[in-house]
Order: structure tokens, then C-alpha cells, then sequence
């Protein structure tokens, strides 16, 4: 057999082993982004109807997060957030849609506390989802429930408030990363 065919034999082993390494990295990725983005991963693909499309997006979405500094709140700030949002939780009974309306600017100002860009509602979504993948769509759909009770329009029923309110709480508590302390932190 002539050299020049066993080079081409040899290029074209190394271009399918390329291309298998690249088809397996794609995957690999594709199934990184589906852990860390859940259901966000999903509705990002339906969106942006290409698959593609919705991994750079969510890719992007990484790396952007990554050049923010995202810090937890103090166990003050935790309190003083705390007894508001129980202070706006109570006036849910007698005022839903001021009681929305409160509950997402509270969360907002967590946000903001916590480092988070809070310019547009599209990109504080964009945000929340790569550390809180599993309530973004709860902010979301509270938050369309807060554009429908700010209209002025009454469209926003209270069965509608009441859900927007549970998924902001949802959200609210994600934000404020309180949990109970292990025993090893207890005993310090």
C-alpha cells in the first residue's frame, strides 16, 4: 500500500476520533446544563425552539453569573427580612394585591442585597435560575401575577394572588438561605 494511503488512513482515524471526543463533550455539557438548569433547561429549549440556541443562552447565563459577587445576607439581615416578609404575609388577608406588590419588592431588595443585577426583570430571572434553577419558574409566575395585579384592571383574582404570594415565598426563601445549623456549627 502506497504511504499517501496510509496517511489518509491515519487522518481520517484521527477525524473520527476528533469527532467522538467533540460529539461526547457536547453531550457531556448538554447533560451539565440539564442537571444544574432542571426544568429551566427545558423551557429555555421551548423558547428559543433550538436546542443549540438554548445551551449558549444558558451557558451565557454562567458565565455571567460568575463575574457577579453573590453573597449571602448577615444573620441581621436575615431577621430584619424576615419579620417583613411576616409582616407582609399578614396583610394578605385584607389587601392581596398590595400584599404581591410587597412581596416582590422585598424580594427584589434581597436581591439587591445579595449582589444581583435587579435592572429587568428578564435578566434578574436570568440570574436567579443559575443558582436557583428550581423556583425561577415560581418567580416568573409570580411575577406575571404582580404585572396583572399592578395593571389597574382588577384582573388578577385573589386565587391568583394567593399563588403569586406562595411562589414568591418559594423564591423569598431560596434568597435567604436559612437553614438550621448542623450539629458541628451548633456546638461552636
Amino acid at each position: 500500500m502506497p504511504t499517501w494511503a496510509w496517511i489518509v488512513i491515519v487522518v481520517v482515524a484521527v477525524l473520527i476520533v476528533l469527532g467522538a471526543i467533540a460529539a461526547w463533550m457536547q453531550q457531556r455539557r448538554r447533560q451539565q446544563l440539564k442537571e444544574r438548569f432542571g426544568s429551566e433547561y427545558d423551557r429555555t429549549v421551548s423558547e428559543r425552539g433550538e436546542r443549540r440556541a438554548a445551551e449558549k443562552d444558558l451557558a451565557e447565563r454562567e458565565r455571567k453569573r460568575e463575574r457577579l459577587d453573590i453573597v449571602p445576607l448577615s444573620p441581621e439581615a436575615q431577621k430584619q427580612y424576615s419579620a417583613s416578609w411576616q409582616q407582609v404575609q399578614g396583610q394578605f388577608v385584607d389587601d392581596p394585591a398590595n400584599a404581591v406588590t410587597e412581596a416582590d419588592r422585598l424580594v427584589t431588595d434581597v436581591m439587591r442585597d445579595r449582589g444581583y443585577p435587579i435592572d429587568e426583570f428578564e435578566r434578574r430571572a436570568d440570574d436567579i435560575s443559575v443558582d436557583h434553577p428550581e423556583v425561577v419558574q415560581n418567580y416568573r409566575a409570580a411575577h406575571a401575577v404582580y404585572v396583572k395585579a399592578s395593571d389597574g384592571n382588577g384582573s388578577a383574582g385573589t386565587e391568583d394572588l394567593r399563588q403569586g404570594f406562595v411562589h414568591y415565598r418559594a423564591l423569598f426563601n431560596e434568597l435567604l438561605e436559612t437553614r438550621e445549623p448542623t450539629a458541628e456549627e451548633a456546638n461552636r
